[in-house]
């Protein structure tokens, strides 16, 4: 096996307004804000925390970024995508667990009452203990204690938080002990009081509601992935940190149903040569090395769980890659076990390195079949998949009921119907729960929906007997790929920020023409009646080719540049004296800033193909003479 190891870059301290590189927090934010990128929500009221409002550029990249997601995944994987409503009623939740534990753990000043989040202030506290400590011992103790503490339960923040002496920022106060605050928006569904219902925390349960309509779509057949793209809401407690920490943000999920015991994947084989950083469990509790590996060698020594999990990391490496994130600020770090979920086998995000430190972008997630069983077991309806035994029939011990359907009929009238039902497809383990409850009671509860019913031994019996079957009904499994859309935008656009060395004032935005707001710039040099009807022609042809374009005419050619590449636009078509001349315009690319000269009737099918990545600037260029101006002035 191939590995090398080297240390993480940046820790999830990082606070830093610029880094190494010279990276200016400020002038992009300065940038986003001027451009209108986002902003505030509602800020002419004074704003609400958390909430952000995406401007024409910014809901350009965004829907960009979404093409290219639905592109990579859905398409390329033959992906089934459902679009389910955010209002989701109490009972979905609850049996997700979600109005259980989907909770942050809060502290309130001791005098103000002002609300935090534990770990974060915790980790504030630990970053200027860090800084001021001189001892390299106590140092690696605050850092381990660091890397782990957004991860601690409330007994381990409680003692952390005694044990550092934390206090509440800027009062400098005492604070509350840790506790768990749900991070979910409760509202009323109708007039009804009765109706409780949420603001959906993540779009999977839509999914898994839905699923046994996308098992029949499908032709009964596993596995098969479903998607799903649209927002989610989480009432964070401290939101921070821009588009990183927020109270309403898009997502797109992956739920990709797999046999428990063939989590293989077909398309593997692909992917397992491409090298990626892995932070695994047990690096976090020791050294906290990035360790360098294939996809194949970390699947085939278990460091990754299986195969379908590690294809998608690597598919999901391969679509940052594409829309703009730099290679070696993007890694994988495994939960530990304090903060994986039971019943999950194992779990990797996908973390991108910014001003802000580590910022987990993409959750992977292998999450057993959890959702599916409680979800069947709830609603009384089977989420099951019926699979064929390759080697012919079987005898089997099995439990059959005897159902008294006319005494259900008159004890719950309208109910008996779904009683009957779940009597039906009850698997043989509850049904002999059941029955022993029945013969030690003489009654036993019964939950289908919530809704409670009492069943006594004369309505229903169940007897173990022998039968010859077919096949089995099985609960599959699910692995899950998890976007933030709004993190993974914030920290390409981060990455893809600098400015034009000796010009601090020209800021550029050095995305990728897929993800551009505008592919083109159309720049007649002047605005003489003779230059008038190039601009629209050439904008024209642009659109024809499905090319977004921005005609500017105002001010010098310079400054014009200036105010294209600060938004990323990557090619700008300049109109000039020659191509009065001989219909030619020049062809200039944002990074290099090199121009060529091309016919006006070749250069919308040759952008069309820079931007769809189908040919490169240096193929153009080799092709097209070079044109030398200095206008970039």
């Amino acid at each position: 096996m191939s590995t090398s190891s080297k240390p993480a870059e940046a820790s999830s301290s990082s606070s830093s307004s610029s880094s190494s590189s010279g990276f200016s927090r400020k002038g992009l934010e300065d940038l986003m804000k001027r451009r209108f990128f986002v902003g505030p929500a509602f800020s002419i009221y004074q704003g609400v925390a958390g909430l952000y409002d995406y401007g024409p550029t910014g809901c350009a990249v965004k829907a960009n970024l979404i093409n290219l997601w639905r592109q990579h995944f859905v398409l390329n994987e033959d992906m089934l995508e459902v679009d389910c409503t955010s209002l989701t009623p109490e009972v979905v939740l609850a049996t997700s667990g979600h109005v259980a534990r989907f909770a942050d753990f809060m502290v309130r000043d001791a005098v103000t009452n002002a609300p935090f989040r534990a770990d974060h202030i915790l980790e504030a506290h630990l970053d200027k203990l860090i800084e001021k400590e001189a001892k390299k011992d106590v140092v690696a103790e605050l850092e381990l204690v660091r890397r782990k503490c957004g991860d601690y339960n409330q007994e381990q923040l409680q003692e952390a938080l005694r044990k550092y002496n934390v206090k509440a920022p800027e009062t400098n106060n005492d604070i509350s002990d840790p506790f768990p605050f749900n991070l979910m928006f409760k509202t009323q569904i109708g007039p009804s009081s009765q109706a409780v219902g949420y603001l959906r925390p993540e779009t999977a349960q839509g999914i898994f509601v839905n699923f046994k309509r996308l098992l029949d779509y499908n032709g009964s057949r596993l596995p098969f992935a479903a998607a799903q793209i649209g927002n989610a809401f989480r009432n964070e407690i401290a939101p921070r940190s821009g588009l990183l920490r927020v109270r309403e943000f898009t997502m797109a999920e992956i739920e990709h149903f797999v046999k428990e015991d063939d989590k293989s994947h077909p398309k593997f084989v692909d992917v397992a040569g491409m090298t990626a950083n892995l932070l695994s469990a047990k690096s976090q509790g020791s050294t906290g090395e990035v360790v360098q590996m294939t996809f194949g060698d970390a699947v085939g020594s278990r460091t990754i769980n299986n195969e379908t999990l590690g294809y998608y990391m690597a598919r999901t490496q391969l679509f940052l890659l594409a829309a703009g994130v730099k290679p070696a600020r993007l890694r994988f770090r495994q939960h530990q076990s304090n903060e994986m979920a039971h019943y999950a086998s194992d779990c990797w995000d996908a973390e991108i390195h910014t001003s802000y430190g580590w910022v987990e972008c993409v959750g992977h997630a292998d999450r057993s079949c959890f959702d599916l069983s409680q979800h069947s077991k709830a609603s009384g309806v089977s989420l099951q998949v019926w699979e064929d035994f390759k080697d012919g029939p079987r005898m089997v011990d099995t439990v059959v009921p005897t159902i008294n359907k006319g005494l259900l009929g008159k004890n719950f009238r309208n109910h008996a119907q779904k009683i009957i039902q779940h009597f039906e497809s009850i698997a043989d383990e509850d049904a002999m729960a059941m029955q022993a409850a029945l013969e030690k009671d003489g009654s036993a509860k019964l939950t289908i929906n919530g809704e409670d019913f009492q069943i006594t031994k004369d309505m229903i019996a169940f007897v173990k007997t022998q039968k010859k079957i077919n096949g089995r009904n099985f609960t599959p499994h699910v692995i899950e790929p998890s976007f933030g859309l709004g993190r993974i935008i914030y920290s390409i656009l981060e990455h893809n920020y600098y400015v034009r060395e000796g010009d601090e004032q020209r800021g550029v935005l050095s995305l990728p023409p897929i993800l551009a707001p505008v592919k083109v710039s159309v720049l007649p040099l002047r605005t003489d009646a003779e230059y008038r009807p190039f601009a629209p022609r050439i904008s024209k042809l642009l659109k024809e080719h499905g090319l977004s374009n921005k005609v500017d005419e105002n001010a010098s050619i310079g400054r014009r540049y200036a105010r294209t590449d600060e938004i990323g636009i990557p090619f700008g078509i300049t109109v000039d004296p020659d191509t009065l001349k001989d219909d030619t315009v020049t062809l200039r690319e944002r990074d290099t800033t090199k121009q060529i000269r091309i016919p006006i009737s070749e250069v919308a099918p040759t952008l069309q193909r820079l931007c769809d990545a189908t040919i490169t600037w240096e193929t153009v260029c080799e092709k097209y003479p070079a044109f030398v101006t200095k206008l970039e002035d």
